[in-house]
C-alpha cells in the first residue's frame, strides 16, 4: 500500500493564523508465504518500513516525522511495505484507517476539536480494521476453520463503526467545550479501508474522492453538508455560481458545538458509504482548503451575476477555482502520491491560499484490477458536483 499526506497553513493565514487541520493515517500491513493470491507483483522501489504503521499528521511536532513547518508531508508512498514487490517476492495485504478534520475556531477551539476527531477515530477504526482482514485469510491461500476465526463483518455493521467511532469524537470535543466555555467545531472525513472496498463517512465539507488511471476518471465520494450545496441541489444557483457565492463558507453540519449539550447522549448525523476499490485507483481525502482556495471570489460572484451568468466570466470562475477535472489530472499526471499531495498544496496557495489544506493520498496495487469494460460499480456520490467553500463558518439555530 502507497500512500501521501501533506498540509500547509495556506498563503493568506501565513504568519497571521495556524493551522487548524489534523490528517491521521493509519495501516496494517500483513504478509504470509507466497504472499496475495492471485495478483500480478511487479517491481516496485525496496521497502522502508513493515508491519502495523502509524503516520498521524497535525500542526504539532510529532515523532512520526511531522515539524511545525506551514508545509510539512509525512509519507510512505512508493517506498510503503505493501509495494515493496521486486520480481520473486510477495506482495502483503493491506487494510487502514483514515481521517482528516478542519477545525474551526482557532487555536483553543478548531485545533484542538481537529486534533481529538483525528485521534479519537484513529484509536476506535483501527482494531475494526485490522480484524477485519483477519476475518478473511483466503487471500493468503490459508485455510483456517471459521470457528477460530473472527465473523467477518458486513457492509452495514463497518459504516456503523465509522458513524460510532465519529460520534464519540463529536462528544469528546463537546466535553472539551463544556470545561472550557469555547465553541469548538471540526468537520470531518474518515473511513476504513479493508478487503478491497472503502467503507467512510463523513460531516461538513471535508472531501474524498476516487481517482481510476485506467479509465481517467474521478468520483466524488461524498457531498458538502453546506448551505450552497443545498441550494445547487434544489437548483437554486447553478454550479458556477456555487463556486464564488458569498454564503459558500456556511456548512450545516459539524462535530462538536458550544458545551451546552450533554456529551454522554450528544448525537450528529453522520453519512455513510461504500465502494469497491481497484489496483488502479488512488483515494484522495482533503480538506475544503483545497478546493477554497481562491481570494478573489466576492469580486467574482459580483461580476457573474451582474453580467446575467454570461459565459465569459463563468469561464473566468472556472479557471480561478480548483475543479474536479483538475484534482482529477493532478493524480493522473504525477510521477508519485508523494509529488501529487505536494502539487495540491502548491496548486492551492497558488490559487490564493484562502485556507489550510490537507490531504490524504493512498493506493493498493494488491487489489484487483480494473475491469477493461463494463462491470464497473458507480462510485460517484453526485456525478454534478463541483462546487467550492469559504472559510468554515458553523450554521446554528442561534
Amino acid at each position: 500500500m502507497r500512500y501521501s499526506t501533506n498540509y500547509d497553513i495556506g498563503d493568506r493565514k501565513r504568519g497571521q493564523g495556524i493551522n487548524e487541520d489534523s490528517v491521521s493515517l493509519t495501516v496494517f500491513e500483513e504478509g504470509h508465504r507466497d504472499g496475495y493470491r492471485g495478483q500480478d507483483r511487479p517491481q516496485q522501489k525496496p521497502a522502508t518500513a513493515d508491519g502495523d504503521e502509524t503516520a498521524e499528521a497535525t500542526d504539532e511536532p510529532s515523532d512520526t516525522g511531522a515539524t511545525d513547518t506551514d508545509d510539512d508531508t509525512d509519507t510512505a508512498d512508493d517506498t510503503a511495505a505493501s509495494d515493496t514487490d521486486s520480481p520473486g517476492q510477495p506482495m502483503n495485504r493491506s487494510a487502514g484507517v483514515f481521517v482528516v478534520a478542519d477545525g474551526a475556531g482557532g487555536h483553543d477551539a478548531g485545533d484542538i476539536a481537529s486534533y481529538i476527531t483525528t485521534t479519537i477515530v484513529a484509536e476506535q477504526l483501527a482494531p475494526v480494521a485490522i480484524r477485519t482482514a483477519r476475518s478473511y485469510p483466503g487471500g493468503f491461500d490459508v485455510d483456517v476453520a471459521r470457528d477460530v476465526l473472527p465473523d467477518p463483518p458486513g457492509e452495514q455493521e463497518l459504516e456503523t463503526a465509522v458513524a460510532e467511532a465519529i460520534t464519540a469524537a463529536h462528544r469528546d470535543i463537546i466535553r472539551y467545550a463544556n470545561k472550557t466555555g469555547t465553541q469548538s467545531y471540526t468537520t470531518v472525513v474518515a473511513g476504513i479501508y479493508a478487503d478491497g472496498k472503502l467503507h467512510y463517512g463523513w460531516v461538513g465539507d471535508s472531501r474524498a474522492y476516487v481517482v481510476n488511471s485506467a479509465r481517467e476518471t474521478i468520483s466524488p465520494l461524498t457531498r458538502d453538508h453546506a448551505v450552497v450545496q443545498e441550494w445547487v441541489d434544489s437548483d437554486e444557483i447553478d454550479p458556477v455560481e456555487a463556486h464564488v457565492h458569498p454564503n459558500g463558507n456556511e456548512i450545516t453540519r459539524a462535530l462538536g458545538g458550544s458545551g451546552y449539550e450533554d456529551p454522554d447522549e450528544a448525537t450528529v448525523g453522520v453519512d455513510t458509504r461504500t465502494v469497491r476499490l481497484y489496483a488502479e485507483d488512488t483515494v484522495l481525502a482533503t480538506s475544503d482548503g483545497l478546493i477554497d482556495a481562491q481570494t478573489d471570489a466576492p469580486e467574482l460572484y459580483e461580476e457573474y451575476v451582474d453580467s446575467d451568468h454570461a459565459d465569459s466570466v463563468a469561464e473566468r470562475i472556472r479557471e480561478a477555482a480548483v475543479t474536479d477535472d483538475e484534482i482529477r489530472d493532478v493524480v493522473l499526471d504525477a510521477a508519485s502520491l508523494d509529488a501529487a499531495s505536494q502539487e495540491f498544496v502548491s496548486l492551492a496557495n497558488d490559487r490564493g491560499g484562502k485556507d489550510n489544506i490537507s490531504v490524504l493520498l493512498f493506493a493498493d496495487s494488491a487489489l484487483p484490477k480494473t475491469p477493461e469494460s463494463g462491470g464497473m460499480p458507480v462510485r460517484d456520490i453526485d456525478p454534478d458536483l463541483d462546487i467550492s467553500e469559504r472559510d468554515t463558518v458553523i450554521m446554528t439555530d442561534e
